[in-house]
């Protein structure tokens, strides 16, 4: 009896997956499952995208200087303190838990800095240096008496809020104000420092270049998985378009200044954050600490080690965080790190797209967050109006994006049980 010919279906073929699972997944294949995705709660940075494209529209509207060059490049330079402060902020509402000090830190560090740097004539690399290790004690602080004590991280870092303010006012003396040099390395670096047009172009092309090879790294996994991948030619597109907008970004910010260093300095600290949530066991583990604790610890991972790590990025970030903010202004005072920089920076993590529930949300959400309360803010101001309405505004803001989180949290629960 004949033996029937064997079909791509009946099983591996000797040199790798199925054909049906390995195939390259097209355009149409990938909308269809962002449809499915959204259908299911999983909303991604779309909310967040259409408000800043709305609020960039209004803006302009309202005041045609708002989209020029120079606006933007104070834009980016200004969103820049605050939004290292909300990286922090991310890590720890990853894994479910909440920081309220981030302004007070960001403050001591920057009064840290000026003292040391300033008043005892240390370099400034060991000035920030300390800044951050000092921040870095903090978390361990943070974390330690969460997990022996049981103490709410809500309660423990409100007591930071208020002890270390008071820590950044004894620092400071009876001055209250310590002025940076101009002529110093991080003053020029936070107000001066702007990256050649040449080299700009360069970092589009790597970055363009990077986004290809990392892609293709990635669909080369999951085809070993027997997952549907990206197809090489949809790999190139994204990276062609990339290439275009940032280009585009940066030659429209050439035309006054360019871009700064301190702006890409945060775009590297927001990749690297990304590439540690994405493609590290660490990051994959602050996600399962954060959408489920006791279910992680069953699992094997380490929470209190994964809480820890959370609580020493975000106060070490909070401190870079009040360190770029002193530069910046080439000043350290009582007031640094006060008024709205605390809230700012959890609405602006909340507001990207963080869940406040834990276990979702990325490095991105502080970048494009940031941009949205920095946006209103900037535009506020060209249209005259004081900080009552930019409060307002913010408020609005961040409560409609809580609420998204919440009814897609819903939806999911929902459309898994469905």
């Amino acid at each position: 009896m004949t033996r029937p010919a064997a079909t791509p279906t009946q099983g591996p073929a000797p040199d790798g997956p199925p054909r049906e699972h390995a195939a390259a997944a097209g355009p149409r294949d990938l909308l269809s499952a962002a449809v499915d995705r959204l259908r299911g709660g999983d909303l991604g940075i779309v909310p967040v995208l259409a408000g800043l494209i709305v609020i960039w529209t209004v803006m302009q509207i309202l005041n045609p200087i708002f989209l020029s060059s120079a606006n933007l490049t104070n834009l980016a330079l200004e969103s820049v303190p605050v939004g290292v402060i909300a990286l922090g902020v991310v890590c720890v509402l990853l894994v479910g838990q909440i920081d309220l000090s981030v302004g007070s830190i960001s403050g001591l560090g920057a009064a840290v800095l000026a003292v040391l740097f300033v008043d005892r004539g240390l370099p400034s690399w060991a000035a920030v240096l300390a800044a951050l290790v000092l921040a870095a004690l903090i978390g361990w602080f943070y974390a330690q008496v969460h997990h022996r004590l049981g103490v709410p991280s809500f309660v423990v870092t409100l007591a930071g809020l208020l002890g270390f303010l008071g820590l950044q006012l004894w620092i400071l003396g009876t001055k209250g104000s310590i002025n940076l040099p101009f002529e110093s390395g991080l003053v020029t670096f936070a107000q001066l420092a702007f990256v050649p047009p040449w080299l700009a172009y360069a970092l589009v092309a790597l970055s363009a270049l990077a986004l290809y090879a990392t892609g293709r790294s990635r669909a080369r996994e999951r085809r070993r998985a027997s997952l549907p991948a990206a197809s090489r030619r949809l790999l190139a597109a994204r990276s062609l378009a990339l290439l275009a907008g940032l280009g585009v970004a940066v030659w429209y910010l050439n035309r006054d200044r360019g871009v700064g260093w301190m702006f890409v300095l945060f775009l590297a600290l927001v990749l690297a954050l990304h590439y540690a949530l994405t493609r590290t066991r660490f990051g994959k583990a602050m996600y399962a600490v954060g959408g489920n604790a006791e279910a992680a610890r069953r699992a094997g991972i380490d929470v209190r080690a994964v809480l820890t790590a959370a609580f020493v990025l975000c106060t070490t970030l909070a401190a870079a965080g009040g360190v770029l903010a002193a530069s910046r202004l080439a000043a350290a005072n009582q007031s640094s790190g006060g008024g709205d920089v605390n809230l700012n920076a959890i609405a602006a993590a909340v507001i990207g797209g963080t869940s406040l529930f834990g276990g979702r949300g990325s490095a991105f959400a502080a970048l494009l967050g940031v941009l949205v309360i920095q946006s209103i803010s900037s535009g506020l101001t060209l249209l005259n109006l004081d900080s009552a309405y930019r409060f307002m505004v913010t408020g609005a803001v961040l409560l409609l994006a809580v609420a998204l989180d919440s009814v897609a949290r819903r939806s999911r629960v929902a459309h898994g049980r469905a």
